[in-house]
């Protein structure tokens, strides 16, 4: 049995990793790698092992760090089965469709600044063609015989809607083995999922640690600082833009706006633009899915009424309908992807509200290190949009309670309940990858690097 690393390794995006037991090849996501040219470069790179060699690929859920190298797996010889819940296969599909489409569009773009043809990484074709790859479907809670000597279980991560955690019992040679996957976990008490769901005592765990080096502040707190940021700015006459991942934040985001509304907090007749022909979408899925969700928000979809719905939401599907929104000079929300603003509509709108006194910028997400957000949220005072330099003259706030992420203490608890012999830790930045294995106990503790294989 081994065990080898080929994304997310001390780095935050990207996330592959592979196991071999029993003959068997079985990768857990394949990611696309999130941030500067480098790692955009680092996509088209080889993967570290044959993709015609694995034989199955359990996804953990549809972000586009886990799935987003799929189509470009089995545009390299992957014939294999992916396996994930419902949720995740329905989101999956819409992320993959959206890459291509980016992908297709960038290499347009740099073409016609080349004298020669610069081809996508992957294109619309290549991810229709790896839906066809998708087999078995994944429930909460039920083990699957993957192949012989091999049984996954998918447990709720609460991260966003479909999310796993996989565990997996193998056997070799009569030498057994419990491994757990974590995934990405979310956190206890959201407002739509449920909490994660430890896996059984295990042998080995490779887990996320995204915010592995610090708490989150309280959900309440955050929440009220969203609603005077808004009040704030809507005073001064600007708009709000909100730089938002389409998969569980957008929805979030609506749902808390949809109750500040109905109390009162913020005015019904406030204009809320959801900019995200994906997060849209994402919305209608969400709708189908209510096994995903915690007891309250399916208490509200039995009342018939719509956790996400708002007085003066408006769904911008269009280019033209978003291009609408650049003659607004205040008393908007304009919700728009993508969240790390490496791209999409939301840069945008940057562009016509960064740099006006009276607008605000509002980051409720991670941002990894080389991408647009994280230069604006680390206090840059111009940044570069389409081919201009831009002054940051907006109010800008990081709300980070907002984390679809679990924090250092929820990261503990979930570690505790399983007590690893060994521990493999990646999804992470290394200064917080080195502050949490600070205060792990009783169990060893590696940070892999890149293409880097154990024996288990």
């Amino acid at each position: 049995m081994k065990i080898s690393f080929h994304g997310a390794d001390q780095g935050v995006t990207g996330s592959c990793h592979l196991v071999e037991c029993a003959g068997r090849r079985i990768l857990i996501d394949c990611g696309l790698f999130q941030g500067g040219r480098e790692l955009r470069e680092e996509n088209a790179e080889p993967f570290g092992f044959d993709p015609a060699a694995i034989d199955f690929l359990l996804l953990t859920h549809a972000h586009l760090d886990h799935c987003g190298r799929i189509p470009l797996l089995v545009k390299r010889g992957f014939r294999g089965e992916i396996i994930a819940t419902a949720a995740t296969r329905e989101l999956a599909r819409l992320v993959m469709l959206d890459a291509a489409y980016l992908h297709e569009e960038e290499a347009e773009r740099r073409s016609r600044r080349s004298s020669e043809r610069v081809e996508p990484l992957y294109t619309t074709l290549d991810a229709l063609n790896a839906l066809e790859n998708f087999g078995r479907t994944a429930s909460y809670g039920s083990a699957l015989d993957i192949a012989q000597g091999i049984r996954a279980t998918f447990l709720d991560a609460g991260h966003i809607l479909g999310s796993a955690s996989v565990f997996l019992e193998l056997e070799e040679n009569q030498r057994r083995r419990n491994m757990a996957f974590s995934g990405d976990l979310g956190n206890a008490g959201r407002p739509l999922l449920r909490a994660p769901v430890p896996p059984p005592h295990c042998d080995v765990v490779v887990m996320e640690t995204t915010y592995g080096d610090r708490h989150h502040r309280p959900l309440a707190s955050s929440v009220e600082e969203l609603y005077s940021a808004i009040s704030d700015t809507f005073a001064r006459g600007g708009n709000v833009v909100i730089p938002t991942f389409a998969l569980e934040r957008a929805q979030e985001l609506l749902y808390y706006l949809r109750e500040a509304t109905e109390s009162g907090r913020l005015p019904r007749s406030m204009h809320v633009f959801l900019d995200s022909p994906m997060a849209i979408s994402a919305t209608q899925i969400f709708e189908r899915h209510p096994e995903c969700f915690n007891r309250e928000v399916r208490e509200l979809f039995g009342e018939n009424r719509d956790p996400f719905a708002l007085p003066r939401l408006q769904f911008t599907r269009s280019a033209e309908q978003s291009m609408t929104l650049n003659r607004l000079t205040g008393g908007a929300v304009i919700m728009a992807g993508a969240g790390m603003c490496t791209g999409g509509r939301v840069r945008h709108h940057l562009r016509h509200n960064l740099w006006r006194h009276e607008a605000s910028v509002i980051f409720v997400g991670f941002a990894a290190r080389g991408t647009l957000a994280r230069s604006i949220i680390d206090g840059a005072k111009h940044v570069h949009l389409f081919g201009e330099e831009m002054p940051v003259n907006a109010h800008i706030h990081t709300i980070n309670g907002f984390s679809a992420h679990a924090d250092q203490a929820e990261l503990l608890n979930w570690h505790r309940a399983i007590r690893p012999a060994q521990t493999y830790l990646v999804h992470g930045d290394p200064d917080a990858m080195q502050a949490f294995s600070g205060l792990l106990r009783q169990t060893e503790v590696r940070m892999p690097a890149q293409e880097q294989e154990f024996e288990l």
